[in-house]
């Protein structure tokens, strides 16, 4: 079983897929190979996807030693998103969350070192725009680590978000507004910071790869229009498509939800598709 781990594949023009965790048991069955035990799922997932979107961090604290056995477990190249803990997206007031910022990013992230990705602030859809209190959080956000550049990205889920306010806001702060494609929340594709962070969520079950192969090469043109600073044509948007500077961003897309068994195929299929593009 050795050859399954003596490659991984590396990002395209700067773009990385990937999917939410790797534990899932129906995974076992069309992802993983069959006898593969649990503790080498990560291994094995990290030499098939160029990252990984972490939901653990969302419910509970890691220890560090828990990081820094996620990046000995990983290959160079590849990267982590961490999802920011409930607590603090959920706080009631935003702007008073400074402590338990800092208690996140300062409690062990990074030690994943090169390994460490986007951190993802996730709003519950309960919460609307007010403009004074994200405005205070955005700037509670810290801009480093350990001399380590951080990025961030944000996911609005109300309606009060599809503002210019809230473009304002995130441009001038430099932190990505997510695309999701979901029918559930917002979906619009405004460019917002230096890196583009889409979570894809309407695989379906009935297609083998999660999404009809025409809607994958669709999904690989858009990728690849992000990765060269442009911002496609056929997506929603709140504000001017042209607002964004033209410059090469680093893309994340994430596969998230909806069929989830299905979810890993899909990001391998994009990521081949990448791939042919060269």
């Amino acid at each position: 079983m050795s050859d399954l781990f003596e490659s991984a594949p590396q990002p395209v023009h700067g773009i990385r897929t990937g999917i939410g965790g790797w534990t899932f048991a129906p995974w076992r069955d069309n992802f993983y190979p069959r006898g593969l035990v649990q503790k080498r799922e990560l291994e094995y997932a990290s030499r098939h996807l160029t990252a990984i979107e972490i939901n653990g961090t969302f419910y509970g604290a890691q220890k560090p030693a828990t990081y820094a056995k996620w990046a000995d477990e990983t290959p160079d190249g590849f990267v982590f998103s961490l999802k920011a803990p409930r607590h603090i997206v959920g706080a009631r007031a935003l702007a008073g969350t400074a402590k338990q910022i800092a208690g996140f990013v300062e409690g062990g992230i990074a030690e994943l070192g090169n390994r460490l990705g986007p951190l993802l602030w996730q709003f519950a859809p309960q919460r609307r725009f007010d403009g004074d209190d994200v405005e205070a959080f955005l700037d509670l956000l810290p801009d480093t680590l350990d001399g380590m550049p951080l990025r961030h990205a944000v996911e609005v889920r109300h309606p009060s978000f599809r503002s210019e306010a809230w473009l304002r806001l995130a441009r001038a702060r430099g932190v990505a507004s997510v695309f999701t494609d979901s029918d559930d929340y917002p979906s619009f594709a405004d460019i917002t910071g230096d890196l583009i962070y889409a979570r894809l969520m309407s695989s379906r079950e009935d297609q083998s790869l999660g999404y009809p192969g025409l809607q994958l090469d669709a999904w690989a043109e858009r990728a690849l229009q992000w990765a060269h600073g442009q911002a496609p044509a056929d997506l929603p948007y709140v504000g001017a498509r042209d607002a964004a500077p033209t410059k090469p961003r680093d893309t994340f897309v994430f596969f998230i939800s909806a069929a989830k068994a299905r979810n890993p195929a899909a990001a391998m299929a994009l990521q081949q598709r990448l791939a042919a593009s060269r």
